[in-house]
């Protein structure tokens, strides 16, 4: 039996090994939302719960990469607890984060408790990473759909807030990025009360002929590439597709662009952004893919693309190796348990602040991280440090792929930091594999790794 199991384990680890969207397996993380500091793509998503049988979301997830193919878990910095205001325990929907001045503002939605309206407030703190406070006590903004928020800083240093589902509103940020200017609107155009067909056509009959509309459902996105600004958008209805306009200016007229992205894998919604990093751009989106995936259990996905030579979006398929990477790990510097391409069975942990580990481990889960460079002579040593120990099991270190001999293996049987030797060759780069093997029971939560 427990032979029959491990070859089955065996197959599907090599199945989803190859795999790299979605991009974070911990977690269901859904619209996600990415922001470039320096050489570091932030990502800001919601999290959809294991148990969740309908939008059961209590909070907003951060991690990070540098080389698009492993990602850090940096903490679950906001909740709907740092609004005291707000309905608690649920509603934490789409949110979007930017850096300024050097103050972080996190954009969310969720339910004003005392009208049980819609409603949009912002959380300020000094790091990416927190601690965030509610920026101002109360609702940013109260409406009727008024979800999915998205910031957007033009050249000139003017900020714009842009939200909505079925329809779309925008406001010019003041100073302070945590109240309008001027109040705020509605973008004409973007309302589309009765919408129909494969690219959202709608019959005209004052005119008598058919006008393309939109297709707006909400999600939207804003950027700026060049003279243009760029609107991408949830479309069509449901299930949604990805689409976008364009204008002129940040005040439009939006002209209808069409469609980029198909129906999501696996889910009725599809939500996300676009953005450029090292040279590259990549198109943000969540699917129902993982293991017990779906409408309400979504993940962050992303692809990279080309703009066409007329600033125009290509139609984005979606796939499952997702980007090439852009850099590589270090792993003569200390490696957070929690910075992964890929993982099997794992979770992380739901705290705040910048101390973070990866828990509920079993017999049999793996992390894999991709992009490992050992350099020309290899390690001598591999250093592991765990806590919350509960049960005894081996951690097994292997390149490239699992089965054979592992180039470093370390018993745990209690917390604290392990040093054993590094056996085998493994100079130059590798994908390594960490597999944890023992009896019954959670084993121990692991906090980071290191060779010398």
């Amino acid at each position: 039996m427990r032979k029959t199991f491990a070859v089955c384990l065996c197959s599907l680890i090599g199945a989803l090994s190859i795999a790299q969207n979605p991009i974070i397996t911990t977690a269901y993380t859904p619209d996600p939302a990415p922001f470039v500091y320096g050489d570091t793509l932030y990502m800001f998503t919601g999290h959809d719960e294991d148990d969740a049988t309908y939008f059961k979301m209590k909070e907003w997830m951060l991690y990070s990469t540098e080389d698009m193919v492993n990602w850090t878990y940096l903490g679950t910095p906001v909740t709907t607890a740092t609004f005291g205001w707000a309905f608690q325990g649920d509603r934490a929907w789409a949110s979007q984060a930017v850096e300024r001045d050097g103050k972080w503002y996190w954009y969310v939605c969720l339910t004003e408790a005392a009208t049980n309206a819609d409603a949009l407030a912002v959380a300020v703190a000094d790091d990416p990473q927190g601690p965030y406070r509610d920026a101002i006590g109360g609702p940013l903004a109260t409406g009727w759909s008024f979800i999915d928020p998205t910031v957007f800083i033009d050249n000139d240093g003017s900020a714009y807030l842009f939200w909505g589902n079925k329809g779309c509103w925008y406001g010019k940020l003041a100073s302070d990025m945590t109240s309008f200017e001027n109040g705020y609107q509605e973008v004409p155009g973007f309302h589309d009360p009765a919408c129909f067909g494969p690219e959202s056509m709608k019959m005209n009959w004052a005119k008598g002929k058919e006008e393309m509309m939109v297709g707006y459902e909400e999600g939207p996105w804003v950027s700026r590439r060049g003279d243009i600004y760029y609107m991408t958008y949830p479309a069509g209805g449901v299930p949604e597709y990805m689409a976008y306009s364009t204008a002129p200016s940040i005040d439009g007229p939006w002209t209808y662009r069409g469609r980029i992205m198909d129906e999501a894998e696996n889910a009725f919604t599809i939500h996300g952004g676009e953005v450029e990093f090292k040279g590259r751009n990549y198109m943000f989106y969540h699917n129902g893919a993982l293991p017990n995936g779906g409408g309400f259990h979504r993940s962050a996905c992303v692809e990279e693309f080309t703009y066409n030579e007329d600033g125009s979006i290509p139609f984005i398929t979606f796939t499952k190796k997702g980007p090439v990477p852009v850099g590589s790990i270090d792993p003569y510097k200390r490696v957070e348990a929690e910075t992964m391409a890929w993982s099997w069975g794992v979770k992380t942990d739901r705290l705040a602040g910048k101390d973070h580990y990866v828990t509920k481990i079993d017999n049999g889960d793996w992390i894999k991280v991709r992009e490992v460079e050992f350099g020309a002579s290899g390690p001598k040593e591999l250093c592991l440090e765990v806590l919350n120990f509960q049960n005894p099991a081996t951690v097994e270190f292997y390149a490239d792929a699992m089965g054979g001999r592992p180039f470093a293996a370390v018993e745990v049987k209690d917390n604290g930091s392990f040093r054993v030797p590094a056996a085998g060759n493994v100079s130059g780069r590798h994908d390594v594999y960490i597999l944890f093997r023992g009896g019954d029971g959670q084993f121990f939560d692991m906090d980071w790794w290191q060779v010398k």
